[in-house]
């Protein structure tokens, strides 16, 4: 059975009271105790007595805490030691039927017990009934955060938020490629410009393609990307709260389409681009003026849309 900090207590109290010259305390200041010195384990076993007064026992109590704030060390474990029937009793009826290790929780009885013995006020009457009760709630806070923190559930446990760096962006990114959901190369895109701020202008520009077809390969490849997630966290839990949050783990926002330039396609965002630019062409029609259709002699990097990051 572990050792836990109650039984800790009640060693280094048994070795106080132990031996040919006892830790004591001296009968003749207080009415109803014998006029002797009296060992420490005595005095426990006294004051638990029926007959011993109110009385006797608020000035007992009164003259530990005192010695235990004025000389600490020997005084406080004095005090633990006489409390410990108190103290055993209130951490036996909270962890009762509590299944965990209930170490925790006695060692939260002891520190409750502590602070109070530094802080409690010696003139109202039942001292040690009022240190009982500082040692219990401190207890019984601690039973209540054990009891609250989420416990495995039929058929098994839930999914839960990975811990970093294994929801990093990039490793999202990594594993769609090696799932075959995405190219290096379509990847890499999405990290430039959705992660690390690089627009798609400078992107399409650094790898001599046209912004179009850079804007297109990058929305077909975040749509394939998105059903990759929702698909995966689907099959791992069909009600798992957490597909939304992981399906958004890459910024999906709708791109903005950018001026017409078609300058020529690189072989390998060709592969991606299914229309010819043609196509492009016949597909915007309208000429009236609220078509949001660039006007003639605009520079097609006016009208480029901002690339702030959008990653979540």
């Amino acid at each position: 059975m572990t050792t836990n900090s109650l039984d800790i207590a009640r060693d280094a109290f048994n070795w106080l009271v132990t031996g040919p010259h006892p830790v004591s305390l001296n009968g003749r200041l207080f009415t109803g105790l014998p006029g002797r010195d009296i060992p420490l384990d005595e005095v426990r076993d006294r004051l638990l007595a029926r007959r011993c007064s109110q009385a006797t026992r608020d000035a007992v109590w009164a003259h530990l805490v005192l010695r235990s704030r004025t000389e600490g060390a020997t005084w406080t474990v004095a005090a633990v030691g006489v409390a410990l029937p108190a103290l055993t009793s209130v951490a036996v009826t909270l962890s009762d039927r509590f299944a965990g290790d209930p170490a925790d929780v006695h060692a939260e009885v002891l520190r409750g017990f502590l602070a109070a013995l530094s802080t409690i006020d010696l003139r109202p009457p039942r001292i040690i009934l009022r240190l009982r009760w500082s040692a219990y709630r401190s207890g019984h806070k601690a039973l209540s955060e054990a009891l609250s923190s989420p416990t495995p559930v039929a058929p098994g446990f839930r999914s839960a938020p990975p811990h970093a760096p294994w929801g990093h962006p990039d490793l999202v990114l990594a594993r769609a490629v090696a799932d075959g959901v995405l190219t290096q190369i379509e990847a890499a895109l999405i990290g430039a410009t959705r992660l690390e701020n690089v627009s798609v202008a400078d992107w399409a520009a650094q790898h001599e393609v046209g912004e179009w077809a850079v804007y297109k390969t990058r929305k077909r490849a975040e749509l394939r990307l998105v059903d990759y997630l929702r698909e995966a966290v689907v099959e791992a839990d069909p009600t798992d709260p957490l597909t939304d949050q992981v399906a958004a783990s890459v910024a999906l926002a709708r791109p903005v389409r950018p001026s017409r330039d078609l300058s020529s396609l690189s072989p390998f965002v060709a592969a991606f681009e299914g229309d010819s630019e043609q196509a492009v062409e016949d597909r915007v029609s309208k000429t009236d003026t609220n078509s949001g259709v660039q006007g003639c002699g605009t520079h097609p990097r006016t009208a480029r849309p901002s690339e702030g990051s959008q990653c979540a």
